[in-house]
C-alpha cells in the first residue's frame, strides 16, 4: 500500500490534503510542511482481540487527596502548577533554548528523589555531561537515573524496567519513533513521540515532564503542534542576558493559568522569588517624569508593576508609537482617551510605553497608572514616588473599579508606599490600611488635577 503525504501547520497544527503557502485555519504565511503518513495501520483487524473498557459512574472513581498531587520542592513551579505537579500528568515545558528549562527540570529532581524515582532521559547530553551539570547544581540523590537516548521504543522498555515514578524526556525535539519515517524533529515525529508518552502517563501513573524549544517566532514544531495533547503547557520567558526568569502556564487542566513564578539565574541555579515586587522595582529612578508604579493581579498574587512612558515631540509627518509589556492596541486607545478626555495634545509626539521587569501586563487596572505616566512625561513633572495609581479607563475618560482592591492596597502599604490613587468607590466607603492615603478620582481630569496639578 503506498503512502499518503499528509500536510501540517506547525502554527497550529492543523492537517491538510495538500500544500498551501498560507494556512487556512491560522492564517500563517510558510508554515505548513510536508510529512510522510504511515504507510499501514498496524492495529488489530480483529475486534475480538482488543477488551472494551466498561464505563464507570463518576461516583464510582476513587481518588486519594494524598496522593494525587505532590510538590516539586520549588514553590514557584508547585504554584504555577496550581498546588503540585499531579500524578499520571503529562506537562510540556517550553522556551527558547537557553532560558533554563534543563536547569528547571533537574533542580527538582533533587527533591523528588526524596520521595520518588526518577528517571531522566536526555537526547542533548551525554551522561558525562548531565553529571557535570547535576554536580554545578548540587543535585546527588540516589534514586536519579540518567538515560541517554533518543530511541523512543527504547526508552518505554527502560521505563518499563526501572518503573520509575517520574520521566522527564529533554528534549522532545530529540526523540524520535522507528515507525515514523520521517527526521527527529518534525512534525510528525513530535506528535507520535507524544501521544506514546501521553499513552505512558495516563496507564501506568507516571508523571512526565517533556521539554519543547520554540524559536523566536514560536512557529517551531513542539509546543504550539502539542498544547492540545498535553495536560499543562509551561512557557519559560525571559532575556538571556538578564537574571531574571518568569513561568507561566498557557494551559492547565489541574489549575488556574493566571498564576506565575520568578525565578532568577544565580551560578547554581535557579533561585525563587517569593516577591516579585522588590525585584520588579529595583533600581527605580527617584524624583522622574514618566513613570508610576501600578498593582496588578497575576493569579491570586498582587504585583507592584512599574510602567515607564516617553513622550517627546516628533520630527515626522507620522508619530512613532511603540509598547513593550503592555498591549499595543490598548496603548494607542489610552492615548487616544488622554488627548479627547485629558485635554493633552499627543496625536503630535513619538509615544514610548515600557513595563519594566519583561512582565506584560494585560490587565485594565493599569490604564490609570500607564496614563499617569504618558501625562508625566508630556508634562515633565514628576510623580511622587511614594504614590501607586490603580483603575480602568474607560473610552469617556472615567475611572472604572477593579476587582480585590483591598488586596491590593494591603500590598501596597506593605512595600512601604505612602497614598494611592483608585477609582471614586459608590458602594460603600473604602478602608485603607495603616499608614496609606487613598485618593479617589472618577476620571482621568480629575486623577491629573490631584496628582499633576491643574
Amino acid at each position: 500500500m503506498k503512502a499518503k503525504t499528509t500536510f501540517f501547520c506547525t502554527e497550529c497544527g492543523n492537517e491538510f490534503p495538500k500544500w498551501s503557502g498560507k494556512c487556512p485555519a491560522c492564517g500563517a504565511w510558510n508554515t505548513i510542511v510536508e510529512q510522510p503518513a504511515k504507510a499501514e495501520d498496524k492495529r488489530p483487524a480483529s475486534a475480538a482481540s482488543h477488551r472494551l473498557k466498561r464505563p464507570v459512574t463518576l461516583n464510582e472513581v476513587e481518588i486519594s487527596g494524598d496522593e494525587l498531587r505532590f510538590d516539586t520542592g520549588l514553590g514557584e513551579l508547585d504554584r504555577v502548577l496550581g498546588g503540585g505537579a499531579v500524578q499520571g500528568s503529562l506537562v510540556l515545558v517550553g522556551g527558547a533554548p537557553g532560558i533554563g528549562k534543563s536547569t528547571l527540570l533537574l533542580q527538582i529532581c533533587e527533591h523528588l528523589g526524596e520521595n520518588y524515582r526518577v528517571l531522566y532521559v536526555t537526547g542533548e547530553e551525554s551522561e558525562r555531561q548531565l553529571k557535570m551539570r547535576a554536580q554545578r547544581l548540587g543535585v546527588t540523590s540516589d534514586n536519579l537515573l540518567i538515560l541517554s537516548e533518543t530511541n523512543l521504543t527504547d526508552i518505554i522498555d527502560t521505563v518499563g524496567e526501572a518503573n520509575p515514578d517520574i520521566l522527564i524526556a529533554d528534549s522532545i525535539q530529540t526523540l524520535y519513533s522507528p515507525d515514523v519515517n520521517s527526521a527527529p524533529g518534525s512534525v510528525s515525529q513530535v506528535k507520535e513521540c507524544t501521544l506514546a508518552l501521553m499513552q505512558l502517563a495516563k496507564g501506568s501513573g507516571v508523571t512526565v515532564f517533556v521539554i519543547g524549544h520554540v524559536n523566536k517566532e514560536g512557529a517551531i514544531a513542539g509546543p504550539k503542534v502539542l498544547e492540545h495533547m498535553v495536560d499543562c503547557v509551561l512557557y519559560f520567558e525571559g532575556e538571556q542576558s538578564a537574571n531574571y526568569r518568569i513561568l507561566r502556564a498557557a494551559k492547565n487542566r489541574f489549575g488556574s493559568t493566571n498564576e506565575i513564578g520568578v525565578f532568577e539565574m544565580a551560578e547554581r541555579g535557579l533561585v525563587e522569588v517569593p516577591n516579585p515586587s522588590d525585584l520588579l522595582l529595583s533600581g527605580r529612578p527617584v524624583n522622574t517624569p514618566g513613570t508610576c508604579v501600578s498593582c496588578v493581579m497575576e493569579g491570586t498574587r498582587p504585583v507592584l508593576a512599574e510602567i515607564q512612558a516617553l513622550l517627546t515631540p516628533t520630527s515626522f509627518n507620522v508619530p512613532r508609537r511603540t509598547s513593550n509589556g503592555l498591549d499595543y492596541n490598548r496603548g494607542m486607545l489610552l492615548l487616544a482617551v488622554l488627548e479627547k478626555r485629558g485635554g493633552l495634545r499627543v496625536g503630535g509626539a513619538d509615544a514610548y510605553i515600557n513595563v519594566i521587569g519583561g512582565l506584560y501586563i494585560n490587565e485594565p487596572a493599569a490604564d490609570l497608572a500607564a496614563m499617569l505616566a504618558m501625562a508625566s512625561s508630556y508634562r515633565d513633572i514628576p510623580i511622587p514616588d511614594d504614590l501607586v495609581a490603580i483603575g480602568e479607563v474607560g473610552l469617556t475618560g472615567e475611572l472604572r473599579s477593579v476587582t480585590q482592591l483591598e488586596q491590593r492596597l494591603s500590598e501596597i502599604a506593605r512595600h512601604g508606599f505612602k497614598s494611592a490613587i483608585v477609582p471614586k468607590q459608590r458602594r460603600g466607603k473604602l478602608s485603607a490600611p495603616a499608614g496609606l492615603k487613598i485618593y479617589e478620582a472618577g476620571s482621568i481630569r480629575e486623577a491629573m488635577a490631584l496628582i499633576l496639578g491643574s
